[in-house]
């Protein structure tokens, strides 16, 4: 990263080949004034090396960047433009695929998403699925209600995710999207090393609410890769992007620390800062702090709020740009803290663990109701620490007393104690299928439901689980199920602590975690978190969920529904989702 105050062909030619068979008296050089035989032979030569291209008629250029291009673009993350295509027409996208050179995964690439004609997450939207340019016959290189993978073919095939060779890959890709064929409908990705085909016999089904618009979309979504657009022959929506060099036009600036320690150099504070610019016709890049210039008004040494200046003076492709684009932001400097301590027992000391051996690694998390921890600062000030600002241990799965070690964010530490009063162990269960809900999050309320599993009387089962979340509400994530074999519903819970079903609404014996949390950390905290829940079936009527979640950002959440009314002999479990996948182990 910068600061204000440091800115200070090779060509050959060959021809003598063609004059050897001007040595006959009389004789030209083969060509259109040759014999027709000779000439057709040419032809017949030429066209077998093209063999199989396709000739690819009214591209035009398309020039923009989709992805950071130092591969740290997540999944579902960015999106390139919308490409229609109506019926009856073929379609043609080339760009340029960047590999992480360090990739060790095979679906760090990019995938295709068909969808009928409506914005993504618009009112109506429906996708037919998604195809990926890896092929992984027993992984999920394809996906979607109307993709048949059975018409799939590839010269590239992995047998796993680990699999090496990924970065075959890479290079110019050419998508074709093919309706041309009122009885068919195909795809083919080919970067000139791997070809991957996607051929159905039949015509896609038109998921548009209106019959007469039998348009479809194709947007591309890339992970941990980025791709640089070249050229379509379908406009897409917001028009193409020339080659022309574009110059910046604003800037957002994202990942602002909320505090920093006083006494951290502007460089670290603000290392994790990236901006986001968009350039003259609407091109958008992600900016790493690293090209950026950063500047902040007022002495970083010293507690206060300081103006913090961020400029950016490239253009599209690099160059020093006439006008720089300038963003501002506030600075929060806070006196480093000297020491922490409990000043607001938490309503729950007590507790009985659970634990299972997929589970254990996860420990047992702490009901943080009514927890309050101050700081003291090395000025002596005094305030009570938020959620995100401490780091909460695990309670070991051993009974009787034990202290639960909290810790500032430079590293100060004080504890808790707790009291385990009895270890619950439980049965570890895995749903079949284990993937429950579309991977990129599509799959709506009820839309998929895990296998249900049985929790005989007397017992507890454990369930260990990947959450990915599409991060818009805190109810976009997992949803358990408890039910009878008739599928009559005892209670239906979610991740967020909300619930309802005969045995939950009006149950007086009903105790929840309540809403304690601080939701907005929680739910992005949640995507790509490690669940376990566990399912104690008493005997008695009655049956507990408990579910310890630990998070993205390293915290560990504890929820509960205990005394949820149930049929002691009739207990199944299952999962559902709402905008979210589960993946179980």
């Amino acid at each position: 990263m910068k600061y204000l105050n440091k800115i200070s062909s090779i060509m050959c030619s060959a021809t003598l080949g063609l004059l050897v068979l001007t040595g006959c008296e009389g004789a030209d050089l083969y060509g259109v004034t040759s014999p027709d035989w000779i000439s057709e032979k040419i032809d017949s030569i030429e066209n077998a090396k093209k063999g199989d291209v396709e000739v690819l008629e009214g591209m035009e250029e398309d020039v923009y960047t989709v992805g950071a291009t130092d591969f740290s673009t997540g999944w579902w993350a960015q999106f390139s433009k919308y490409y229609v295509i109506p019926d009856g027409k073929k379609f043609h996208l080339q760009f340029n695929l960047n590999i992480n050179p360090s990739a060790t995964n095979t679906y760090k690439n990019f995938a295709m998403i068909i969808t009928n004609d409506v914005d993504r997450g618009g009112e109506g939207y429906a996708e037919y699925g998604a195809i990926r340019y890896d092929n992984q016959p027993s992984g999920n290189s394809e996906w979607g209600d109307h993709i048949d993978r059975s018409c799939v073919e590839s010269n590239l095939t992995f047998s796993t995710d680990t699999d090496a060779g990924v970065e075959k890959l890479g290079g110019k890709v050419t998508l074709t999207v093919d309706r041309s064929d009122p009885n068919a409908f195909s795809v083919k990705m080919d970067n000139g090393v791997v070809t991957k085909t996607y051929k159905q016999k039949t015509p896609l089904a038109n998921l548009n609410a209106d019959p007469a618009n039998t348009n479809i979309r194709i947007f591309l979504v890339p992970e941990g890769s980025y791709l640089n657009f070249l050229a379509a022959n379908v406009e897409p929506i917001g028009g193409y992007t020339s080659a022309q060099d574009k110059n910046p036009l604003s800037m957002v600036l994202n990942n602002i620390p909320a505090k920093v320690e006083a006494g951290t150099s502007l460089e670290d504070a603000v290392a994790g800062v990236s901006a986001t610019v968009t350039f003259e016709e609407g091109v958008v890049k992600e900016i790493p702090a690293a090209e950026l210039y950063f500047s902040a008004i007022n002495d970083m040494d010293v507690p206060g709020d300081k103006q913090l200046i961020v400029i950016y003076n490239k253009t599209f492709k690099g160059e020093n740009s006439a006008v720089p684009v300038v963003a501002t932001a506030t600075l929060k400097v806070v006196p480093a803290v000297a020491s922490i301590e409990v000043t607001g027992m938490p309503v729950q000391t007590d507790y009985v663990v659970y634990t299972s051996e997929k589970t254990a690694s996860l420990g047992f998390a702490v009901n943080t109701t009514g927890l309050e921890v101050t700081a003291t600062y090395v000025n002596g000030d005094q305030a009570v620490l938020g959620a995100n600002e401490i780091q909460i241990g695990s309670i070991k799965a051993q009974e009787g007393e034990q202290n639960v070690y909290i810790y500032s964010e430079n590293g100060k530490r004080t504890s808790l104690k707790v009291n385990v009063t009895e270890v619950r162990k439980a049965v570890d269960v895995c749903p079949d299928p284990n993937i429950v809900g579309a991977e990129d999050n599509s799959t709506g309320w009820w839309g998929a439901h895990a296998q249900d599993i049985n929790v005989p009387a007397g017992e507890t089962r454990a369930w260990y689980f990947t959450n990915y979340g599409s991060g818009a509400f805190n109810w976009n994530n997992w949803v358990a199920v408890l039910r009878g074999a008739e599928l009559n519903e005892y209670a239906v819970v979610r991740a967020d602590n909300f619930g309802w079903g005969a045995g939950y609404d009006g149950n007086p014996d009903l105790v929840t975690s309540g809403g304690q949390l601080d939701w907005a950390i929680w739910n992005a905290a949640i995507n790509g978190g490690k669940v376990a829940v566990y399912v104690q079936n008493y005997g008695n009527g009655f049956a507990d969920l408990t579910a310890v979640m630990k998070g993205t950002n390293g915290q560990t959440y504890l929820q509960y529904y205990k005394n949820i009314i149930v049929t002691a002999d009739d207990l199944n479990v299952s999962f559902t989702v709402d905008s979210s996948h589960l993946v179980f182990e």
